[in-house]
C-alpha cells in the first residue's frame, strides 16, 4: 500500500544512504525530504531515479516559523490527497556548533532548536495526519552516555539542566568554547531520548516513536562547523577507526537506520535501537520527570 515518509537530513551522510535503502526496498514508500534551501529539487531528482516517488519541501530546521510553514504545507499536501497516507516521520538531521552560542531567529540556542525543538514540531503537527501503524524514528546519539566506551573521549557527556537554560544560549560554562559546543549536541540527544519516552506514552495507539542510535560515524557533515584540523580528522583519519569496533562506517549506519524505519529492525514503541539492535540507553536517559519536564518546555516553546 503506497504511503508517505517525511525525513530530515536526507542529503548527506548516513541519511543519504538511508534514503536510497528505504526506496530500493520499499516500493510503495514516497519519500518526503524536508532540505534547506533551493537543494530540495535536485536532491528528489537524484533519489527518484529509477523510478522512485521522492518530492521535497524546504525548511530551515533552525528556525521555527519555517518548520511551521514546511509542515502546514505537507499537512495540506496529505489533506488534499496529493500525497499518500503518513506512515512515517524520520527525524534524522543534526547540528554541532563549536560554541554554545549560536542563537536561530525564534531567539534560541541553535543546537537545541535543530536537535529537539524541530523534531518536536514535526512530531506535534503530524500527529493526527499519522495513519497506523507508522513509526517515527529519532537519530540519537551515544554521546549521551559520556563515557569513553561510547565516545572515545571525543565529546563531553551531557550537563542536563532545566529545559528552558537549555533552550537559550550560554547554558554551559565557556559558552564560547568548542568544548561548550559538544556538550550541548549530547546533552540535546539527551533529551532526544526523554522526548521519545513520552511519545510513547502519549501518541496514538499504532503510532510508535524509538530512537536510533547509529554510534561514531566519522566523514559525515556533523563536523562541518568545526576548525579546519578538526574537519580533516573526521575527514581523512577518523575513518580508519571503522575498522575497529569503536566507530561505524557511514554505509552501515545508513542501513542499519532504514532498517528501523523500514521496521525490519524490530523495536516496540519507546525503544532505543543501538545500530542493529534494541538496546538499553544510560541510566541518566530513563527519567520520567525530566520527561515530562521537558515536553511541557517543548510544548511551550513551539507554540506560535
Amino acid at each position: 500500500m503506497q504511503h508517505t515518509i517525511v525525513m530530515t537530513g536526507a542529503s548527506r551522510g548516513i541519511g543519504r544512504v538511508a534514503a536510497g535503502h528505504i526506496l530500493r526496498r520499499s516500493p510503495d514508500a514516497h519519500l518526503l525530504v524536508v532540505t534547506r534551501g533551493t537543494s530540495g529539487a535536485q536532491l528528489a531528482a537524484e533519489l527518484a531515479t529509477g523510478g522512485h516517488a521522492v518530492s521535497h519541501v524546504s525548511a530551515d530546521l533552525g528556525s521555527l516559523g519555517s518548520v511551521r510553514a514546511a509542515v502546514t504545507e505537507i499537512r495540506g499536501r496529505l489533506g488534499r490527497g496529493d500525497l499518500p497516507p503518513l506512515r512515517g516521520f524520520v527525524g534524522n538531521a543534526g547540528i554541532q556548533y563549536t560554541n554554545a552560542l549560536t542563537e536561530g531567529p525564534d531567539g534560541f540556542e541553535s543546537t537545541f532548536t535543530v536537535n529537539v525543538l524541530a523534531n518536536h514540531l514535526f512530531v506535534r503537527l503530524l500527529q493526527d495526519h499519522f495513519a497506523a501503524p507508522a513509526r517515527i524514528v529519532i537519530t540519537a546519539s551515544d554521546t549521551h552516555f559520556g563515557d569513553f566506551r561510547h565516545n572515545l573521549g571525543m565529546v563531553p557527556g551531557p550537563s542536563w539542566k532545566s529545559p528552558d537554560v537549555l533552550a537559550r544560549a550560554g547554558a554551559f560554562p565557556r559558552p564560547d568554547t568548542a568544548v561548550a559546543g559538544r556538550t550541548a549536541y549530547s546533552t540535546s540527544k539527551l533529551a532526544a531520548i526523554y522526548l521519545v519516552h513520552e511519545y510513547a506514552r502519549r501518541l496514538p495507539a499504532g503510532v510508535d516513536a524509538v530512537t536510533y542510535n547509529p554510534g561514531f560515524v566519522p566523514g559525515t557533515g556533523l563536523a562541518r562547523h568545526a576548525g579546519p584540523l578538526s574537519r580533516f580528522a573526521m575527514r581523512r583519519i577518523l575513518p580508519m577507526v571503522t575498522l575497529t569496533p569503536f566507530a561505524t562506517g557511514r554505509n552501515a549506519a545508513g542501513r542499519y537506520l532504514a532498517d528501523v524505519v523500514l521496521g525490519t529492525t524490530r523495536a516496540p514503541t519507546g525503544s532505543y535501537v543501538d545500530r542493529n539492535r534494541v538496546d538499553r540507553s544510560s541510566e541518566e536517559s530513563y527519567d520520567p520527570r525530566r520527561e515530562g519536564e521537558l515536553w511541557d518546555a517543548a510544548e511551550r516553546l513551539t507554540t506560535a
